[in-house]
């Protein structure tokens, strides 16, 4: 089943989505964000948006805006629907919004041993701009993040 033969709604995530999102989370992450992580973004005002597939909740995103900055801080699908084109189609819902909001450059930080998502980073248009080292958590130790960024121009 392709992002084509799926109905798809984005909308706004409240915390009564917050069960599914988690479910979502920590079916997709070793080191899952926590209900209060979400709870702080969706208070501090954050663009947090869920994913709807045939009303089920299979995708999540957070990005926050600093003056001309986007940081993308999130972005989550479901195992069970990766490899679809639905992290792309999030995504590029993120990036239509920080142009809207006047940002100029789009950051966001993916474990270094990420190779998915950092090519789909990387035919986005992000470019690598740094390391963080010993950035993310691991079972045993740490894993480097890079740092991308993504130049956006609010004239397309």
């Amino acid at each position: 089943m392709s992002k084509q033969e799926i109905e798809l709604v984005v909308q706004p995530m409240t915390m009564d989505n917050l069960d599914a999102v988690l479910g979502n989370e920590t079916a997709a992450y070793s080191h899952p964000w926590t209900r209060g992580i979400f709870l702080d973004c969706l208070q501090s005002g954050y663009h947090c948006n869920v994913l709807y597939s045939q009303e089920k909740i299979i995708g999540h995103s957070v990005l926050m805006t600093v003056v001309d900055e986007a940081h993308l801080l999130n972005i989550t699908i479901a195992p069970c629907f990766q490899g679809r084109g639905l992290g792309r189609y999030l995504l590029d819902i993120l990036i239509n919004h920080a142009k809207h909001l006047n940002a100029t450059t789009m950051f966001l930080e993916v474990r270094e041993s990420n190779n998915v998502a950092i090519t789909l980073y990387q035919r986005v248009g992000f470019n690598e701009v740094g390391i963080r080292k010993d950035y993310y958590p691991l079972m045993k130790g740490r894993e480097n993040a890079v740092l991308m960024a993504l130049p956006l121009t609010t004239g397309d």
